[in-house]
């Protein structure tokens, strides 16, 4: 057995242009769209970030940015979720939390989510359908919705309230 090594793409950030050119051709023949290749500035934000994922995430955010372009551009940085042009992402590893909060004060994701649409179903009134329902609120299915409130226990008729 020989074991192949290969360097990070953090690792060899002259890589990504050519990659983000290739992921954008990929895109663009995937979703049926107009091919929109990175602009200069794209690639430099691209070469930025600090890639934990590797480089199936970078194929990711081409699909998202070729998703949100439209077809007409790429949208590089709103698929990496910046907001401005000054802005700049941070890796997992870079990301700094804003609260200081202690390990006693974490509950599972099952219950953080299951107080998350409670909070969706009081907020809605019991509605889970429809544009005021929680499902529009939490922008998921309604068959999602009732999927994981079946999982995590939540009784929605004790959410709803008559108009």
């Amino acid at each position: 057995m020989f074991p192949i090594l290969l360097p990070t793409l953090r690792e060899r950030p002259e890589d990504i242009p050519e990659l983000a050119r290739h992921f954008a051709e990929r895109a663009a023949s995937r979703f049926v769209l107009p091919l929109a290749l990175p602009s200069a500035e794209d690639v430099s934000l691209l070469m930025t970030y600090g890639w934990p994922g590797n480089i199936r995430e970078l194929g990711a955010v081409i699909d998202r940015a070729a998703i949100l372009g439209d077809g007409k551009c790429l949208e590089v940085a709103k698929a990496l979720g910046v907001t401005t042009g000054q802005d700049r992402p941070l890796s997992t590893a870079q990301a700094k939390p804003s609260v200081n909060v202690s390990p006693s004060e974490i509950v599972s994701l099952d219950e953080a989510m299951k107080r998350h649409i409670e909070a969706a179903l009081i907020a809605t009134r019991g509605r889970i359908e429809g544009s005021r329902g929680a499902a529009a609120l939490l922008k998921i299915n309604p068959h999602t919705l009732r999927a994981r409130m079946r999982k995590l226990d939540v009784e929605w008729a004790r959410f709803r309230q008559e108009d």
